[in-house]
């Protein structure tokens, strides 16, 4: 008896010992700047602080920043370059509606002046997504740090690896699997969509033309289709609507109530219904008591999407100016 269980706890050892070495090889840790910018997140958050309180819009598309960022050759601040041919990953149409990379340059250059050439770009991006969710009142987690910053962006890598909102429950599965990650974590950080608001280009089909026959998404809610048509006209390129509407400045599980009543904004939204594991996840969230267990999972899911292809060692480059290389 007493030998099974030191074999378990050996097990124990090695599989910790396992996840352990998996984190390091990927060469983040929390804490990375700790002796080489020790203050480099309190600049980070002072920053965050002063951005929300005169525009707090730009905490959704900020936070989308990184999983623009983390799907298209990883997380290594490519999204961020800018190219002299509209050729970069911001120019793809995905990233088009992206905004915020103003405020990614005034913290680099608040850390360039603290710690010249030390804090990377795609640290910056990753470490300002958290701190966006929590000025919108969602949960804190520690960001792992050592990422650096990529040499490549390419408009085509954008098109060919970022889920369309039009996307059903197959190819999103797919489209993360592809990058490590579960349906759980697609769940989860489907949720990131309590926050912010999107062009009514992104699901209008879904309102006036669905199959091409001038009809609606037979999935969508008929008083949330009513609705949205006051606010959406066809072909309405301009408009903005709130993907939570009534809720789309807090950070909390009311997208899953929506999502449960059949009123998710997108058709990747709805498709969330579709799998018996994240339909079960949304339901099980729909409610104000599910908030608590929704924040840790995200901050789970959010370090999980961190890891992807990052960049680190001598691999890549501390970006002096993040839009371009240096």
């Amino acid at each position: 008896m007493a030998t099974s269980k030191l074999i378990f706890i050996l097990i124990q050892g090695i599989v910790l010992l396992s996840v352990l070495d998996f984190a390091n090889a990927q060469g983040l840790k929390v804490g990375f700047y700790a002796k080489s910018c020790p203050k480099a997140e309190a600049i980070v958050k002072k920053v965050i602080s002063q951005t929300m309180a005169v525009a707090p819009s730009l905490a959704g598309p900020l936070l989308r920043m990184h999983f623009h960022d983390c799907f298209v050759r990883g997380c290594d601040g490519s999204v961020l370059l800018n190219s002299s041919t509209n050729q970069a990953e911001k120019d793809a149409p995905p990233n088009l509606s992206l905004r915020g990379y103003g405020v990614i340059d005034r913290v680099k250059s608040a850390l360039e002046k603290a710690c010249p050439g030390v804090v990377s770009c795609s640290d910056i991006v990753a470490i300002v997504a958290r701190d966006v969710v929590v000025a919108d009142m969602g949960g804190h987690w520690d960001v792992e740090t050592g990422r650096r910053d990529g040499n490549v962006s390419s408009m085509t890598d954008a098109l060919l690896n970022l889920p369309s909102p039009r996307s059903n429950i197959t190819i999103l599965k797919s489209s993360f699997a592809q990058k490590g990650l579960s349906a759980k974590d697609l769940v989860v950080l489907s949720g990131s969509h309590t926050i912010g608001t999107s062009h009514c280009s992104s699901f209008n089909n879904r309102l006036y033309n669905f199959t091409g026959n001038g009809d609606t998404d037979p999935t969508l809610d008929n008083n949330y289709i009513a609705r949205l048509k006051l606010k959406c006209k066809p072909n309405d390129q301009t408009t903005l609507a709130e993907m939570d509407p009534g809720s789309f400045k807090t950070f909390d599980v009311s997208y899953y109530t929506l999502v449960a009543k059949r009123r998710g904004l997108f058709q990747s939204d709805a498709a969330l219904l579709d799998d018996s594991e994240t339909k079960t996840y949304v339901t099980n969230h729909a409610t104000p008591k599910g908030k608590a267990s929704f924040l840790k999972d995200f901050g789970v899911s959010m370090v999980k999407m961190g890891r992807i292809g990052v960049l680190t060692g001598n691999a890549g480059e501390i970006r002096r100016v993040c839009s371009k290389i240096n």
